[in-house]
């Protein structure tokens, strides 16, 4: 994994890759949000902001799921300014603002299919649907250039400065969230152990297939149209 310097290309292009950020981050959250639904637990980084949702409704009734994503986002931005500012892109900043809301709008739209309710095989392809496409989401997200989530920036700076794997690196990070969230009252689930497993190395098969899918949009759209 490598910092992106796509502030050197064409200004279209840098539109185009911010454009291509936010449809990854969006299929990453519709990733996240079936695993909510399935009640078989949350993702490892969601857990945390369940665990901390519970920490603050006790001062403030009507926080949302979203909002303590985006302070939670904010936090971690703060941090990586601190450790290696060069991270931090444009797209960074529309990930932190747009993640948490766009899992309020998945939950308020698919509540109607009832997951958590369902059948355990109902529950277990929904979790395992959100696995995939949290990952594959994420991966375009990362191979836009434009900017990480900050969440998965973590794991993306860890892996860079030790030279270890993505997917381990993941892993590792995922866990560490876990353990916090679930000392906060966090909704932890044999789904969460298997996001833990899954995600970074589902993300690793997909690292190819998505920069070759962002490479061939941006040789598409993404035409010289003045310069950043």
């Amino acid at each position: 994994m490598k910092k992106n310097n796509s502030g050197s290309g064409s200004l279209r292009e840098y539109i185009v890759r911010l454009v291509i950020l936010f449809i990854g981050l969006t299929i990453a959250h519709l990733g996240v949000t079936l695993f909510i639904l399935s009640s078989l637990g949350a993702d490892p980084f969601n857990v945390l902001i369940q665990g901390l949702r519970n920490v603050c409704s006790g001062l403030l009734p009507s926080v949302t799921h979203g909002m303590v994503h985006m302070a939670v986002c904010f936090l971690i931005i703060l941090i990586l300014l601190i450790v290696d500012k060069s991270y931090i892109k444009a797209g960074t900043i529309v990930c932190m603002f747009c993640g948490g809301p766009i899992i309020d709008f998945f939950t308020w739209a698919l509540q109607g299919l009832q997951i958590g309710t369902s059948t355990l095989p109902v529950k277990a392809a929904a979790l395992v649907a959100g696995c995939v496409i949290l990952a594959f989401g994420m991966t375009i997200v990362i191979r836009s250039e434009a900017g990480t989530g900050p969440n998965d920036l973590v794991a993306v700076v860890i892996s860079d400065k030790t030279h270890r794997r993505f997917g381990v690196v993941r892993v590792i990070v995922d866990f560490c969230f876990i353990a916090v969230g679930c000392l906060l009252g966090g909704t932890f689930g044999v789904g969460t152990i298997i996001c833990a497993f899954l995600v970074g190395p589902v993300a690793d098969l997909c690292m190819p297939l998505s920069r070759s899918i962002v490479d061939r949009i941006v040789r598409a759209f993404g035409g010289a149209a003045g310069t950043l």
